[in-house]
């Protein structure tokens, strides 16, 4: 970026936050895990999932083991209505998982979207209004804070109105200040505290509270401060459930997430790979494969990842990266020969030991633990070394050298090469 252009930027504000205590807590459990990909990540396709195609992406995310799943919109469109009716009609929900609708807060859509979930046995009806200032002041004409909080309150009442109308569906209220990221913190509290008063949640009948990085504009420890914030602030703590919603503009979305549960959070949106609106949502793949190689258990199965990604791929027509953590194509090769040797090593001393802990140079995680193996773990180029030729040897040849023709033998081989 030339210098001329640097001044029309601005450093985002941090949060007077002096006694934070997120730094020092570590993430010991899972948090609730609920998958935006049929909403979030479809609306960001440039050639939206058909029915069919989010019906089997639907039974995908049962089958990982999300017990949340955001199904989409559906007062938007018929599509969106006509899946959510698909999914009650056919029974195709199970008993343990919720499905969850967004709706904007007005009336008619509202009705319209009651009108698609009747019948089912859970739902959360997730309704926002974008709160921030500079939304009040460009896509709202320079509304006033009581305006964009009267919008807040009157979907909730609305909700609540409409909840005896299906008495046989649980209805569970979730309430999104969109654009949390850059709210005012007082304003954004205001804003939920006025929902919390009309929907009254307890500890047996909770309101989610969704707090979206819907733009990233800072870095991820000013998001755990506001999270911390809103933690410490909001009544009622243990009748709501505060839940993030981080997206990746300046690629930080993991990081956020993680500092974000770290500061007191519950509940986790994301979608598969980071599919989402512009640079993405967040990877859930990543964070909970993240919690996984530090021993945490995570409810969510990852253990055929490659297979997940071939249903993504086709269903969304979209691709995941070579680079991508944990499912790219390249993230457990190795073509240095440094690193190959080393990996080579811990392979090796791991089958000696019979170790029941993980512990290889270079790999955070044993590739087959996701359904990955060791086939291609290691790939011979110019850069590769005495390691990667004799592991290439042993694992595809059955030729396990003695360690003093290692150096001889990729000599020899790179000369031939050449």
């Amino acid at each position: 970026m030339k210098s001329e252009s640097i001044s029309k930027y601005r450093p985002f504000p941090a949060v007077a936050l002096a006694d934070r205590t997120w730094p020092d807590r570590l993430i010991t459990e899972a948090p609730t895990w609920c998958s935006v990909d049929l909403r979030d990540g479809n609306q960001a396709l440039p050639i939206p999932m058909s029915v069919e195609e989010k019906l089997e992406m639907f039974d995908l995310l049962v089958k990982v083991g999300f017990k949340e799943i955001e199904i989409g919109f559906p007062s938007a469109s018929d599509t969106e209505f006509c899946f959510m009716r698909r999914l009650i009609e056919e029974d195709r929900i199970p008993e343990d998982v919720t499905v969850q609708v967004l709706v904007q807060t007005r009336r008619h859509l509202i009705e319209r979207t009651f009108e698609a979930i009747k019948g089912a046995r859970r739902v959360i009806v997730h309704i926002y209004n974008s709160t921030s200032t500079l939304q009040r002041r460009v896509t709202f004409g320079d509304a006033s804070r009581e305006d964009i909080k009267a919008i807040a309150v009157n979907g909730a009442e609305v909700v609540k109105e409409l909840v005896p109308t299906l008495p046989t569906t649980e209805i569970v209220l979730q309430y999104s200040p969109e654009s949390f990221s850059d709210t005012e913190l007082d304003f954004a509290l205001e804003c939920c505290e006025a929902v919390i008063e009309v929907w009254q949640p307890t500890p047996e009948r909770k309101l989610i509270l969704n707090l979206p990085a819907t733009v990233e504009w800072a870095t991820p420890n000013v998001h755990a401060d506001q999270i911390e914030w809103m933690c410490r602030k909001v009544s009622k703590r243990e009748s709501v459930i505060i839940s993030l919603h981080t997206h990746n503009d300046r690629g930080t979305g993991v990081a956020s997430t993680e500092l974000g549960l770290m500061a007191g959070a519950d509940r986790v949106e994301g979608t598969l790979f980071g599919n989402g609106e512009r640079t993405g949502n967040l990877d859930i793949v990543i964070v909970a494969l993240n919690m996984n190689s530090h021993g945490i258990e995570t409810g969510l199965d990852f253990s055929n990842l490659s297979s997940l990604r071939e249903v993504y791929e086709r269903t969304t027509r979209m691709t995941v990266p070579d680079r991508q953590p944990y499912a790219g194509e390249l993230v457990f090769t190795a073509f240095s020969g440094s690193h190959q040797d080393a990996i080579k090593k811990g392979l090796d001393r791991r089958a000696k030991e019979e170790s029941e802990k993980w512990g290889v140079p270079y790999l955070t995680i044993d590739p087959h633990d996701i359904g990955r193996s060791y086939e291609a773990i290691v790939r011979i180029n110019s850069q590769s070394g005495k390691g990667g030729v004799a592991y290439i040897l042993d694992q595809e040849h059955g030729y396990d050298l003695p360690k003093t023709m290692h150096v001889r033998n990729s000599r020899h081989c790179y000369r031939w090469r050449c």
